[in-house]
This record gives C-alpha cells, sequence and structure tokens, in this order.
C-alpha cells in the first residue's frame, strides 16, 4: 500500500474547478475539505503542484516551510492545504478575505439540493494598493475585456520606462485575462490573468486576480447584482467534529493589525469555543506565530495535520467511465470525481471519511455502473 499510494501521488492529477466545491452539512458549518499530502515529480515546482490543487503562492509555500519553491526535488513530500475553515460572514454570495487570498461563493442552493461553497485563491493589491475592505456586488459581466490603464498606471510604467497604450486590447497580453467581472466600488474588477504565477500574492494594482480557468469558472455561475463581501480575517477559529479548529495566516503590516498579536485569535476562538486548556492556548498561541496558514485541529502538532481520510480509485475503459459519471451524479457526487492525470480511464473517488464509508459508496457505484469497478482504497496516514 505505501509503495501505490506513492506512485499514485507522483502521478497525481489535475483536479477539476469541482474539486474546489464543498458541501455544506447545515447553517452552522465552517470546516471543509482536507488537507493532503503529495510527493513532487523531479521537474514540479510548488507553483505547479499548487496549480494542480487550486492553490495559490502564499498557501502552498506557507504549509511548507523548508521546501525550495523552484525546486523541491523528485519524491519531496509536500502538504497541501486543502481543508478551509470559512470566514466568518453571511454564507451568501462572495466573500473574499483578504488576509488569505481566497475566495467563496455560495451559490443559491436548487430544489432539494444542499448548500455548497465553491472556494478558489486570488492575488491582491500590494502595499500602497490596497484591496479596499466593505460590501458591494457584481455590476458588469465582459469576456475578452479590454483594459484602459488609469492615469497613476499609466505615470507609473512610464518612470519605469515602459509605457502603456492608451487602451489594451483583448488577448494574450492583456493583464486582465479572458475574463472579468467588475464591482461596485470604481476602478475595481474581479478577472483573470496572463500571469497566473500571481494568484496568491500581492501584486495587483488593487483588483482581484484569479487563475484562468478559475475566473471562467465562476464568470459561468455568478449572476449579475451578486452581493460581494471583502474582509480581513487573519485568525479563524471553528468547531468540527467536536474539535476547535484555528488557522493563521501572516500579517500584512500595512492592515495595521501587530504581527504575533494573539488578541484577534483569542476573540476568534471565544466566539466558537467558551474556554480552553492552558495546553491548548499554548497551541494557539504557536499558530500565530508561525502563520501556515493550514487549518489544524487544537489537539495536533502543528506539523501533524493530515487525518486519516479514504479515497476509491477506479480503473475503467470509457463506456464504463460514461456510467460512472451517471452515477455519481445519481449519488450527488459529481464534487468528489478527481481525474488522474497520466493514468488514462482511472479517476479518484472521495475523500470519505472512513474506510466503512467508502467500501459503501464503492459497493453503490458497482451496482450503478453494472460493471465490477476496480477499487482500491488509500488511507491518508500511510504517507
Amino acid at each position: 500500500m505505501r509503495y501505490f499510494m506513492k506512485w499514485l501521488c507522483i502521478c497525481l492529477l489535475i483536479p477539476t474547478a469541482k474539486a474546489t466545491t464543498f458541501d455544506l452539512v447545515d447553517e452552522t458549518t465552517r470546516v471543509v475539505g482536507h488537507n493532503l499530502v503529495v510527493f513532487s515529480r523531479a521537474e514540479d515546482t510548488l507553483l505547479d503542484i499548487a496549480r494542480r490543487f487550486d492553490v495559490g503562492y502564499n498557501e502552498i509555500v506557507g504549509a511548507n516551510p523548508g521546501v525550495d519553491v523552484w525546486l523541491p526535488g523528485a519524491g519531496q513530500r509536500v502538504l497541501v492545504p486543502n481543508r478551509f475553515i470559512l470566514p466568518d460572514t453571511e454564507k451568501v454570495g462572495v466573500v473574499i478575505n483578504l488576509a488569505e487570498m481566497r475566495l467563496y461563493y455560495y451559490p443559491k442552493p436548487e430544489a432539494g439540493q444542499s448548500r455548497q461553497v465553491i472556494t478558489h485563491p486570488i492575488g491582491i493589491g500590494r502595499e500602497g494598493w490596497q484591496t479596499p475592505l466593505g460590501k458591494t456586488k457584481i455590476i458588469q459581466k465582459r469576456k475578452d475585456p479590454t483594459w484602459t490603464p488609469p492615469a497613476s498606471i499609466h505615470a507609473e510604467h512610464l518612470a519605469n520606462g515602459d509605457p502603456l497604450p492608451k487602451v489594451v486590447p483583448a488577448g494574450p497580453n492583456n493583464p486582465l485575462g479572458a475574463f472579468a467581472m467588475r464591482l461596485g466600488m470604481p476602478g475595481y474588477l474581479l478577472h483573470g490573468t496572463n500571469k497566473p504565477y500571481g494568484v496568491g500574492l500581492r501584486v495587483s494594482h488593487g483588483c482581484i486576480r484569479l487563475f484562468p480557468e478559475d475566473i471562467e469558472h465562476l464568470f459561468g455561475i455568478v449572476p449579475l447584482n451578486a452581493s460581494v463581501e471583502i474582509v480581513y480575517q487573519p485568525y479563524k477559529a471553528a468547531m468540527h467534529q467536536n474539535k476547535l479548529y484555528v488557522e493563521s495566516h501572516e500579517i500584512y503590516e500595512d492592515m495595521h493589525i501587530e504581527k504575533n498579536n494573539m488578541t484577534p485569535m483569542v476573540e476568534a476562538i471565544l466566539k466558537t469555543q467558551d474556554s480552553l486548556s492552558d495546553d491548548d492556548w499554548l497551541f494557539a498561541q504557536s499558530m500565530v506565530e508561525q502563520h501556515l496558514g493550514v487549518a489544524q485541529p487544537v489537539d495536533q502538532l502543528a506539523n501533524d495535520v493530515i487525518e486519516d481520510v479514504w479515497f476509491i480509485h477506479a480503473g475503467m475503459g470509457n463506456k464504463t467511465k460514461i456510467k460512472l459519471n451517471d452515477a455519481l451524479a445519481t449519488m450527488n457526487l459529481e464534487n468528489s470525481f478527481w481525474p488522474l492525470n497520466g493514468a488514462a480511464g482511472e479517476v479518484l473517488i472521495g475523500p470519505f471519511d472512513s474506510q466503512q464509508q467508502a467500501n459503501d459508496v464503492g459497493e453503490q457505484i458497482m451496482g450503478l455502473t453494472g460493471k465490477p469497478v476496480w477499487t482500491t482504497l488509500v488511507p491518508a496516514d500511510v504517507l
């Protein structure tokens, strides 16, 4: 099993946009997803791995201190922070937390369907060009947008010897990418980018950048006039399965919150739980000091964040794959579908919280497809 898992994670995967969609059990749900581990290939950078899992630069680097960003090397263990504590906001429309550089979208549920949250990493305004906080809405959507740089950006580029045209046409050289959604805040957009490495960094003039595939996904599902709330919450805490989870992100000095100040974390915890043991408070303090950006239960060591989760590994031909897609739709599991890159006809389905849950789903899938489907259970703790 250990050998198989290493092979699996080296060959892994480009998740679809659905892999960043999570069901909300009820209105109180604030912890979603699972942290995962993969092993890098010789040609991988941390940024390659991050994009496969829809994770930004800041998230993958913060979760893997000491790992070389550009040359992690073959077989390097890489933590993918794919568990999220939702921001402490109303679960409506688009919510953007600048502190973690991540966007959350809460679509209106269809009749009979559970509520969901869709999340993607973002790039935001650099120091001196901060992305503003506040509530607004989507007032315009445009495919293949042109860009008319404001006078301040013209002046900046001119001073750097890189003059801009009055209007930058749509195309590969347009920094807005192929899709843009204008906010009610004058001058600010949610948009794609022709420089994907900027997702997860503070490099823009205040606008919010997404990976090209992510903005295309959102452009198709976020309606005009959808509400948008932009917050700055570097410390988050929430209960999940009777455990307290905490998450701490790097502090931006220009946001006027003192580094390693425990007060915001204490406030976040006390909103969730009245009291903690001395050991748990020490753990929370270590989280503040490390700024890993990883959601962790307080009863684990800071570097022990992988929980026992299970996948079904299925191999099949094209005809069975069509039946599998139908079966997943019937079982409302489309968002648990992870295609394996470099392994034709093979997929991962999951993750599941227990071996029994994975077994039960595997039996249902075999019943609905009408053919035996090869399945392998993959516990995360063997990594």
